[in-house]
C-alpha cells in the first residue's frame, strides 16, 4: 500500500497531485503547525501573461496554531474578487467551461478553515480527473500528535500498513531510508520533471496552481503531464 502526507495546499502546483495519483491512500497533515507565507492558502495563476498571486484571506493566522485551527475570512468579497480574477484571466482558455465551476464550487463550499477548504479543492481536482486516491484528514484518525517529525509520519505508515511511502523531493534530508527499511517500508521520493504545454500565445511559466494546468489541457493531456515524475 503506497501512502504520502503532505500539508493541505489550496488548488496546488502540479507536482502536489502527481504526489496524489502516485499512491493509494493520501493524508492530508493538517494537525501540524501553521506556515506564515506558505502554500497553504496562496497559490500563483497566469494574469496577462504573468504569474499572480491569489491568496485565501484568513483570520488571526498564526504558526502558533495547527492548520485545521486556522479560519478563513468569511465575509463574501473576496470569493466574488477571486472569481472574477480567474474568469478574466481564463474566460478565453480552452477548458474554461469545464473547471471554472469546480473552482467556484469550492470557494462557495462553507468551509470554515483553511484545511477544509483546500481539502475540498483536493477533492473537486480529483474528481475531475477520476482519481481514486482516498484523502484522509490527519485530525480525523491517528491520535499521535504527541509524536513528531519523523517518528509521527512512521507511525502513520505503520497504522495505515503502508508498504512503501512516498515524500516530495524535498524533504530528502528529513527521512533516513534505512529508518524506514527496517520497518519494512520503502522510502521514495517525487521528482517532477519539467512540465511545458500551450498558455494562449505567452512565453511559458511554469509551475503555476493547478487551475492553470486545468484551464489549458484535456484531462486525458493533465494525466499524461501527472504522470511526468520519477521516483528516487
Amino acid at each position: 500500500m503506497r501512502l504520502a502526507i503532505m500539508q493541505p495546499y489550496i488548488f496546488p502546483y502540479i507536482g502536489y497531485i502527481q504526489l496524489i495519483k502516485a499512491v493509494d491512500k493520501f493524508v492530508m497533515y493538517d494537525d501540524v503547525n501553521f506556515i506564515n507565507r506558505g502554500w497553504i492558502n496562496r497559490n500563483r495563476i497566469l494574469v496577462s501573461g504573468k504569474e499572480n498571486m491569489f491568496t485565501v484571506p484568513l483570520k488571526d493566522a498564526s504558526q502558533n496554531k495547527l492548520i485545521n485551527e486556522v479560519d478563513v475570512i468569511n465575509d463574501g468579497k473576496w470569493h466574488v474578487k477571486m472569481l472574477k480574477t480567474i474568469e478574466q484571466a481564463y474566460k478565453k482558455a480552452p477548458y474554461y467551461q469545464e473547471v471554472f465551476p469546480l473552482i467556484s464550487e469550492t470557494l462557495h463550499a462553507g468551509e470554515q478553515n483553511i484545511a477544509g477548504l483546500a481539502l475540498v479543492s483536493l477533492q473537486k481536482i480529483c474528481q475531475y480527473l477520476e482519481i481514486k486516491t482516498e484523502i484522509v484528514p490527519s485530525s480525523a484518525r491517528y491520535s499521535n500528535a504527541h509524536l513528531k517529525a519523523q517518528e509521527r509520519i512512521m507511525d502513520i505508515c505503520l497504522q495505515e500498513k503502508a508498504s512503501q511511502y512516498i515524500n516530495p523531493i524535498g524533504g530528502t534530508e528529513l527521512y533516513d531510508k534505512k529508518y524506514f527499511e527496517e520497518r519494512s517500508i520503502q522510502l521514495n521520493f517525487i521528482k517532477s520533471r519539467p512540465v511545458v504545454y500551450q498558455q494562449f500565445n505567452n512565453e511559458f511559466v511554469a509551475w503555476l496552481s493547478i487551475i492553470d494546468v486545468l484551464m489549458f489541457n484535456s484531462k486525458e493531456k493533465v494525466h499524461q503531464l501527472l504522470d511526468e515524475y520519477e521516483l528516487v
